[in-house]
């Protein structure tokens, strides 16, 4: 059974695969950041807004699938389960600590290896991809 955000992920654009394409870049986004900062994945995707820690990682992971993949806010907001206006929000809070170094370059190696990854996806068969 779908859940809701699936359900309406799917019926905002016609072209599926566009659609396919927009929910594999934000998993992946949130799967590599849920494994970077150390939060289950459970809780990133908790309909609740969860301690700092775990907000801050749905927040970088919103970000990345809007910035590395494109996504407009509304589609990452479906894709997370959450509101457009919410997306902006972590995306200006996350564009905001890019002023650190460090975080200006962790934030720069995730999104190149997000980038990689999902290049990897689809430049092979689908034969080889099962």
């Amino acid at each position: 059974m779908l859940r809701e955000w699936e359900h309406n992920m799917n019926n905002i654009n016609p072209h599926p695969e566009s659609t396919l394409r927009a929910a594999a870049g934000a998993r992946l986004a949130e799967t590599t950041i849920a494994a970077a900062a150390r939060v289950p994945l459970a809780r990133l995707r908790g309909a609740r807004r969860g301690r700092q820690p775990v907000a801050l990682a749905r927040q970088t992971a919103m970000y990345l699938a809007h910035v590395a993949f494109g996504l407009s806010l509304t589609r990452v907001g479906v894709c997370f389960g959450r509101d457009r206006t919410t997306v902006r929000h972590a995306c200006a809070l996350i564009e905001d600590r890019r002023d650190d170094p460090r975080l200006e370059f962790g934030l720069t190696a995730l999104e190149a290896g997000l980038l990689a990854v999902m290049a990897g996806l689809e430049t092979r068969p689908v034969e080889e991809r099962r």
